[in-house]
């Protein structure tokens, strides 16, 4: 017997206890959660989410499912359902126990180990629904399943209720509800957005798949549905949305072979950076892996026998990788049934046969795309070739620099103000806006590991610009040569000279511009550094309170009110002078040290880059050149604006 479903016929398959295989116990998940899903923090409370998410994904992958709702209720709570099969809930052999209760109770169980339950599946290593359990104050999870509804619940990954029928149906699939222990986590508040974002990738990744994500919390309510026939297609089209496309059509392929199969859709836009975002398994792989690198290859010997054949490129001549990579939005989505991943997060895909297959099939699919759309071939060339022109101006004004010092390497600009210390691992740089927040900076600073870097006026908008403008740059020139590192494909984490670079901008809308302005720069041409955490926005305080020969600081409007009934003590009526800050050049030497440079007391936040496609996106729209994405992300976020001046 078999059923349509997504668009394909799938061979209806017993899935029942003996698919459930089990591979060792529960025991240290809590004790060393992280080891599971990645941390404790806020990124490790949404793993719990997604690791249900992918049981049910699976079911979709498997052809069994098309619906999915995931909804944050009040009290931190989590619930997921789908119209999949429903998990097994006859014996499990190798136990004697239901299969329900294997699949949340012990490690290592579940339908993707071995048996016929799923041919390609995610999740970490199918730790999933065991791992969440384990986490969770308390779970219960309801399976419909031939007309009948089991019900069982636990606490802590302990079974509280054993596995019962609770009612009749005449619907199928699983329903998991868990509220997180809030002993295991730092923060149990779930952000709507971060899951709506991983629940719309997993919606583009699954052509056909209803997603619903619902937040129910008191004065929080919203709701969304995603549903895309045209799959990774789409989800090209999203992230161009910004941008202006050099071409219509969004390119697609997809072939398979034995039991892997792969997808890729691609489409240039008129701008200078590269957007490749890969998956396997629909397991985001954001350091890539052997299906992006079959990609590459492929392009790149595409494009240069197409340019050859068409004349566009002469006999000599050709376009690197790199070249043929400026400006594309490109998604590449493989499965196969034994995912050989490196690391525990998943972030690289080691299957060598993945690299032929997604080579193979480009090789084939763009060559005959590309004899049947010359128009959109010769776009592609010739932004290949604009970019290949650029690339070698970068070149030169990269020697010329180093030409520059009889040693070969890039002299210091002259306003650092070095440190002392010369290991990278103990040396910070402080890249101050302004001259004079500068001389206070080099004043107060401790200058055996505080190197001081002033700029002046504002600097270019990367954005809007290649490499060789950047190396012309008079306000970036010395920002790179101070880094030592390079730039974009020259860029060595190695020969990084701080491994703290800290922003130090007024609490301002120009010191706001000039923050943003050199975080896009990192982003577009230093990425490995916000990657790996080295960049910084240091905190100044907006306001200073006096009373007598007492001095405090503020940092926002609860704490100067906070600080200065603390002043006033038992006397409401006494005297506190308030003054704001207008600037960091106000400081002198001492207060600068005190409240925005000393490591014991200082603020730092750490910018972090959680989602490359998110952050890309938010860099297009603000400094891009369209102005009506710009306006709409202002509109939408002004809610959250306090302060404009701060």
């Amino acid at each position: 017997m078999s059923e349509e479903l997504n668009g394909t016929t799938q061979v209806e398959h017993e899935y029942g206890g003996s698919e459930i295989q089990v591979l060792e116990g529960l025991e240290a998940v809590r004790k060393r959660p992280g080891m599971y899903i990645g941390s404790t923090s806020e990124s490790g409370l949404h793993h719990l989410v997604y690791e249900i998410v992918d049981n049910s994904i699976d079911e979709a992958l498997a052809g069994y499912c098309d619906e999915i709702t995931v909804r944050i209720e009040p009290g931190d709570i989590i619930t997921v359902i789908d119209n999949g099969r429903g998990i097994p809930v006859d014996i499990q052999p190798q136990t004697g126990l239901p299969a329900l209760e294997v699949v949340f109770t012990i490690l290592h169980a579940g339908g993707k180990f071995g048996g016929g339950g799923y041919k390609v599946s995610g999740g970490l290593h199918g730790v999933g629904a065991s791992v969440v359990n384990a986490l969770s104050e308390w779970l219960t999870v309801r399976v419909h399943k031939e007309g009948k509804i089991y019900e069982m619940r636990f606490s802590r990954g302990k079974v509280t209720q054993p596995m019962q029928v609770v009612g009749d149906t005449d619907r199928h699939g699983t329903e998991v509800s868990f509220k997180p222990d809030r002993s295991m986590f730092e923060v149990t508040e779930y952000n709507y957005d971060t899951l709506h974002t991983r629940m719309r990738e997993e919606a583009f990744l699954n052509a056909g798949l209803r997603i619903h994500t619902i937040d129910a919390r008191p004065g929080r309510e919203q709701e969304d549905t995603m549903h895309y026939a045209g799959g990774i297609r789409e989800f090209v089209s999203y992230i161009n949305r910004s941008k202006d496309p050099i071409h219509s059509d969004v390119v697609y392929m997809s072939g398979s072979k034995d039991d892997s199969m792969a997808e890729v859709a691609f489409q240039y836009n008129d701008g200078y950076n590269e957007t490749i975002v890969s998956f396997a398994n629909n397991v985001h792989t954001p350091e890539g892996g052997m299906h992006e690198e079959g990609f590459k290859r492929a392009l790149t010997t595409v494009l240069n026998n197409y340019g050859k054949k068409m004349k566009i490129l002469k006999d000599e001549d050709k376009v690197s990788g790199e070249d043929c990579r400026e400006g594309i939005a490109c998604v590449i989505s493989v499965k196969l049934t034994e995912a050989q991943f490196e690391g525990q997060t998943k972030a690289k895909l080691g299957n060598a046969s993945i690299r032929t297959l997604v080579s193979n099939l480009v090789t084939e699919k763009l060559t005959e795309y590309l004899e049947e759309n010359p128009a959109v071939g010769k776009a592609i060339l010739d932004k290949a070739l604009m970019a290949n022109r650029a690339r070698e101006a970068a070149r030169k004004a990269r020697e010329s620099i180093r030409r520059k010092t009889a040693l070969g390497g890039a002299a210091m600009p002259d306003k650092l103000r070095d440190c002392n210390e010369v290991n990278p691992e103990l040396t910070e740089l402080y890249i101050v806006e302004g001259d004079s927040a500068g001389g206070s900076a080099t004043q107060g600073r401790d200058s055996r590991f505080q190197a001081i870097l002033p700029l002046w006026g504002k600097m270019l908008n990367v954005e809007k610009a290649r490499a060789d403008k950047v190396y012309g740059n008079d306000k970036l020139t010395p920002v790179i040569t101070a880094l030592g590192a390079g730039i974009g494909d020259d860029f060595d984490l190695d020969k990084l000279r701080y491994h703290k670079i800290i922003i130090m901008a007024d609490a301002d809308v120009d010191g706001s511009h000039i923050r943003t302005l050199l975080l896009t720069f990192f982003f577009r041409f230093m990425r490995p550094l916000i990657e790996h955490g080295y960049v910084y926005a240091a905190v100044p305080p907006l306001y200073k309170l006096t009373r007598g020969k007492t001095t405090r600081v503020a940092f926002d409007d609860v704490e100067r009110e906070q600080i200065a009934a603390e002043l006033r003590g038992d006397n409401p009526n006494a005297k506190v002078d308030i003054s704001r800050y207008k600037g960091l050049g106000e400081m002198n030497p001492h207060e600068l040290w005190e409240t925005t440079m000393d490591p014991e007391k200082r603020t730092l936040k750490r910018i972090e880059l959680d989602d490359a496609v998110a952050a890309d996106q938010t860099f297009t729209v603000l400094m891009g050149e369209k102005v009506e994405p710009r306006k709409e992300f202002i509109e939408r976020n002004a809610k959250y604006a306090v302060n404009l001046d701060y």
